[in-house]
Formats: structure tokens, C-alpha cells, sequence
């Protein structure tokens, strides 16, 4: 059962139980209003109203039940997990893997692999902060809860949650460095999207690394987080991923993946206000094609 307790300061005595959950404690307000009602708020142990004006010293405590997710699976696979704490995983997710478990796709996931990694725990909830696509490789923050999954997807698209890439691309770019600041918008009713001027503001940072005659290797890093927004950036650049079946072609050097590999993530911690970076090698067979 997820809790989180916190110790009342002196600056802080005086406040609501309401006020200093909220704030101090970071719980959202829809949190806060199921917890008042299940009593799940205490105050040394005892229930609180949210209204109650907290002392110096006194201990209060948020604790509920999490969340019980669809039955899944078990699914061995080799799991990377190159750093975590009691907050939060950064898995190094392999390709072709799908991330999450749907309807479409009830084979092996990174969700069930990660079930069968942690033993299968119940209950279980996959709480991913960020996705990855099927076809790429590399790193995505995971949460053990749902307050640590909410503080964290707080940061995504600021400064303080950055996602850099690694991608070898079909010929060579125009510049060595530049942004790329084009609309995305979806294609149809399919999962393709194409620049378009009514789309969404999309903006990719990037660098090319290495060249050699044919391909190139390009850095790249995310300022916004459209939907497949780096395939989209590149192929409309006249330089798409090695591989991409969706835009360009297949690879037979890459079977059901293609060239992209999210090789650094950093954030600041929610709890500990740390930074945490941590980053992850080009894999081999992407290194292969230059």
C-alpha cells in the first residue's frame, strides 16, 4: 500500500491538513478528495479533517490501495535496469518490444516482462512516465506508484525531463546542427502522422555525430513530444531512420525494428530533488550500419 508521511515544521504549523497535502505533500486534489473520504488522511495516526490546523511535530500520513491492473501474462525476458530506488525503475527497454499490453497486442511486452521480472506481485500496475515505440530501442522511467508516476509526468516536456536520441538516418542532413520546428498532424485514421500546417507544434533538436557515405548518426534531442516525432522530423527532411517501416523501408540488418535508440534520460528526482541521469550505449546492430 503506497503511504507518504510527512513531518510538520515549525514554518508550517497553523495550516490546513488540506492545505499542507496539497502543497507539501504533492497529492493531487481528485488523491486528496478520495483519501478525506476513505479516511486514508491521518494526523499521528488518527483521522483528520482536511480543515483541522496542524502543530509543530505532529505526523501526517496519506496511504490508500493501489490500483489492481489486468491480468497479464508472465514473460521471460532479459531486463536491464540500469538504474532504480524505491520510487522508480529506468528500464533499458530492448526492440522489437512493444511497451504496453492491448487488445492488439497480447504477446510479450515490456509490461508483462517487467511483471515477471518483480515476481509477479499483486497487485500490479505498469506505470510508465514516458513511452517508446515498438521498432525503438533505450531508456523509459517506470513508477512503483501512482503518486510517484503523477509527480514525475509532471516534468515531462520541461526542462527538467530531457530525452535524448541516438538515430542513424539515410543520407545526410543539411546541417551539422540545427532545429527542426515543423506541425505534425495525423496522415488519417491510421497511426501515421505527416507534417502538416494545421498539426500539432512539434520542435527536435538535433547533431550529426558521424557520416559515412551512405547514412548518417544524428543526436537528437525532444522539446515537445508529438507522436512519433523524430520518424516524422527526419523523413521529412529527405533523411528517414534505417528501417522504418512505417516511413521509409524495412532493414533486413534490423528485423523488426529500425535505426533509433533513446540513449539518454535525465530528470529530477520528485522526492529527493536529485538529478538523475542515466544514460545507455548505441546497440551493436545500429553501430553495424555505419
Amino acid at each position: 500500500m503506497p503511504m507518504i508521511v510527512h513531518l510538520v515544521t515549525p514554518e508550517e504549523a497553523g495550516r490546513t491538513v488540506k492545505s499542507i497535502a496539497l502543497r507539501e505533500m504533492r497529492l493531487s486534489r481528485s488523491r486528496f478528495s478520495s483519501l478525506k473520504f476513505s479516511w486514508g488522511i491521518r494526523l499521528d495516526g488518527e483521522p483528520v479533517h482536511a480543515d483541522q490546523r496542524v502543530q509543530a511535530g505532529q505526523t501526517l500520513s496519506a496511504q490508500w490501495e493501489d490500483a489492481q491492473g489486468p491480468a497479464l501474462t508472465p514473460y521471460e525476458a532479459p531486463i536491464f535496469i540500469p538504474w532504480q530506488d524505491e520510487h522508480y525503475f529506468v528500464v533499458d527497454k530492448p526492440a522489437p518490444l512493444p511497451t504496453l499490453c492491448s487488445a492488439k497486442q497480447a504477446g510479450p511486452t515490456l509490461e508483462n516482462a517487467l511483471y515477471t521480472y518483480l515476481n509477479c506481485p499483486q497487485p500490479y500496475v505498469f506505470r510508465p512516465v514516458n513511452r517508446l515505440d515498438k521498432g525503438t530501442s533505450g531508456l523509459l522511467a517506470v513508477a512503483r506508484d501512482a503518486h510517484a508516476q503523477q509527480l514525475l509526468q509532471r516534468q515531462l516536456h520541461s526542462d527538467s525531463f530531457i530525452r535524448e536520441y541516438q538515430a542513424v538516418c539515410v543520407g545526410r542532413l543539411p546541417q551539422t546542427e540545427g532545429v527542426i520546428d515543423l506541425p505534425i498532424g495525423k496522415a488519417g485514421e491510421g497511426i501515421k502522422r505527416v507534417i502538416r500546417p494545421d498539426g500539432l507544434r512539434a520542435v527536435t533538436h538535433y547533431r550529426v555525430e558521424q557520416e559515412s557515405a551512405s547514412h548518417s548518426l544524428v543526436r537528437l534531442r525532444l522539446e515537445t513530444g508529438r507522436t512519433h516525432q523524430i520518424r516524422v522530423h527526419l523523413s521529412a527532411l529527405g533523411c528517414p531512420i534505417v528501417g522504418d517501416y512505417l516511413y521509409d523501408t524495412p532493414c533486413p540488418e534490423l528485423p523488426g525494428r529500425f535505426a533509433l535508440h533513446a540513449c539518454l534520460l535525465q530528470f529530477r528526482h520528485p522526492f529527493t530533488g536529485e538529478t538523475v541521469r542515466v544514460s545507455s550505449p548505441l546497440p551493436d546492430a545500429l553501430a553495424a550500419l555505419l
